[in-house]
């Protein structure tokens, strides 16, 4: 569904992304791994057009996107749920989400996606006149895959879903990714919780200082003495 070749970006003169290539079959939860500024932020912002490659190649369903503008990188099908929520936090769930579906493939089913949204996530149609600011960080991770879903994406990137979240609300965002998979969304990963993350994935990339260093099955790079020592602290 996704491919990248040999992707290279640059902020200024720091390049953050060097010759990255991987894959992202339809259907499947795949994973990147990384210490903290290894380029996996980039790699998300680049994909959903942000941030804009020096070279290489991004390749959504067939189609080249990597010179396209984020608002028709959604319009395609990928859907983002930002680092940091990234809520509006002067504006109720309900306009959080609608502002989701502005999009010109989902607007003529935003009452439906509205619905299945609320039944997703019960707390949200409960507080659906509520502003977005004055939510606790879980409803308001909640409130942003909502606005995610509501733009009918076929790829969902998740950036650091679980970040600064109470370990309880944690497992119901894993949860969350688990059933949005069992529906047939297909999921790129980013997540602090490495274990966690290849558990959850098929096929998995390590990032290191831009450049993607190993990859396999998110079981192989479990079970891989490098990766232990590395992320696991093993």
């Amino acid at each position: 569904m996704l491919s990248i070749e040999q992707l290279d970006l640059y902020y200024g003169d720091a390049q953050a992304l060097a010759g990255v290539s991987l894959e992202v079959p339809r259907g499947e939860i795949v994973a990147i791994i990384g210490a903290n500024g290894a380029g996996k932020s980039s790699l998300i912002r680049c994909i959903a057009g942000i941030e804009r490659a020096r070279a290489g190649r991004i390749t959504f369903a067939g189609r080249d996107i990597t010179r396209l503008e984020s608002h028709q990188v959604c319009n395609l099908g990928i859907g983002q749920v930002a680092e940091g929520r990234q809520v509006f936090p002067s504006l109720s769930v309900e306009e959080n989400l609608e502002m989701g579906a502005m999009l010109p493939r989902a607007r003529k089913r935003l009452q439906q996606t509205m619905d299945e949204v609320f039944t997703m996530f019960p707390p949200l149609a409960e507080r659906r006149r509520q502003l977005a600011g004055t939510m606790s960080g879980g409803e308001q991770q909640m409130l942003a895959i909502g606005r995610c879903l509501m733009g009918q994406p076929e790829l969902v990137m998740f950036d650091e879903p679980s970040l600064g979240l109470a370990p309880t609300v944690v497992q119901e965002v894993l949860h969350t990714i688990r059933v949005l998979h069992e529906r047939g969304l297909t999921i790129l990963l980013v997540e602090q919780n490495v274990a966690v993350s290849l558990k959850l994935s098929q096929h998995a990339y390590v990032l290191e200082n831009g450049r993607v260093v190993m990859s396999g099955s998110g079981d192989e790079l479990l079970h891989d003495d490098r990766v232990r020592q590395a992320y696991l602290g093993l």
